[in-house]
């Protein structure tokens, strides 16, 4: 059996290391290994000490004393070559390769699981592992996001939510509510086609009012057909006369939600949870020009290259 280069106190220090705030790349790179072997090394030694890593160890060697034992024992009563039993396949260089790429994928998009990396890998960059053989990386990387359970309530089933069948047939529009890092709000619109959940836009803004909305909407016509129906909310912005009066001329029907249900926008609605877990809540932004230009940097890495699953893994504009 293949012995690692380093002893059980140097995979400790590596570990609290890691435990006190040394970023992982920085580790890697002073000690000469990869990333899959210190993520290999957490999820089996993690929370130990180095006497009862020892001890581990020790039992791994009686166990595999006891097993060849045993072995040689069967082997002997039914006559099997011990060559034939002990064979192993020689594993593929890949195997490291799609290490590297899941802990790269998972560093960046933290709100990723498995499904997403996985259709990123094969839509995007065109990989064509299998998926059995990446998840079992992933496991034992322990890259495992925890779900969390939730309760469930007795409910009447709710009427589906018509789901369009060609682009620009509908449009969802919702406000999202945030602060700088100066404790000074902001709102972001959000404009999204149902039929394939591409993001149209996002508007940021001290303050959006229907003047604004209408503008914003303008620009998408500009290059961009229109929309037979815009589902919205009953939010001010939307139910003001020039708004209404806007949709008129433009021969576009709103249909509004019920108040107290945001289910009946459903796709708005996970759009924007898209946004809160994928980088509204991970960054603090000085000004509003920041968050309008990530924002809109966002919009494109979301249409091209993130895995939507009600895509079938492949990201809006990747679609058929």
């Amino acid at each position: 059996m293949k012995t690692s280069k380093f002893t059980d106190s140097q995979i400790m220090s590596i570990l609290k290391q890691a435990e006190s705030g040394t970023p992982v790349a920085t580790l890697c790179r002073e000690h000469g290994m990869s990333n899959a072997t210190f993520y290999k090394w957490r999820a089996k030694y993690g929370g130990m000490d180095t006497s009862l890593m020892a001890r581990l160890k020790e039992l791994e060697a009686e166990n595999t004393r006891l097993k060849k034992m045993y072995a040689e024992e069967r082997l002997k009563a039914f006559g099997i070559s011990e060559t034939c039993y002990r064979y192993q396949a020689k594993l593929s260089d890949d195997n490291a390769l799609i290490a590297e790429q899941l802990i790269e994928l998972t560093e960046e998009n933290s709100d990723w699981g498995f499904g997403l990396c996985f259709s990123y890998l094969r839509h995007v960059e065109s990989c064509c592992w299998n998926h059995k053989r990446v998840y079992r990386i992933y496991c034992e990387l322990a890259l495992n996001l925890r779900i969390k359970p939730r309760r469930r309530l007795k409910r009447h089933a709710p009427e589906p939510l018509k789901e369009p069948i060609r682009e620009n047939q509908v449009w969802s529009l919702d406000f999202m509510h945030d602060q700088l890092s100066d404790g000074r709000k902001f709102r972001l619109l959000n404009v999204i086609d149902d039929y394939r959940r591409e993001g149209l836009a996002i508007e940021a803004g001290f303050s959006l009012p229907t003047i604004r909305v209408i503008r914003t909407l303008n620009q998408l016509l500009e290059w961009r057909e229109k929309p037979l129906v815009i589902r919205c909310d009953n939010g001010p912005e939307f139910i003001s006369h020039e708004f209404v009066r806007w949709a008129t001329e433009h021969g576009i029907r709103i249909e509004y939600i019920q108040p107290g249900k945001p289910q009946q926008n459903a796709y708005i609605e996970r759009y924007n949870r898209t946004i809160r877990y994928s980088w509204l809540s991970k960054h603090l932004f000085d000004t509003l020009d920041e968050v309008q230009d990530y924002a809109t940097n966002w919009l494109w890495h979301y249409n091209h290259e993130r895995p939507h699953q009600a895509n079938k893994g492949k990201p809006p504009l990747m679609a058929a």
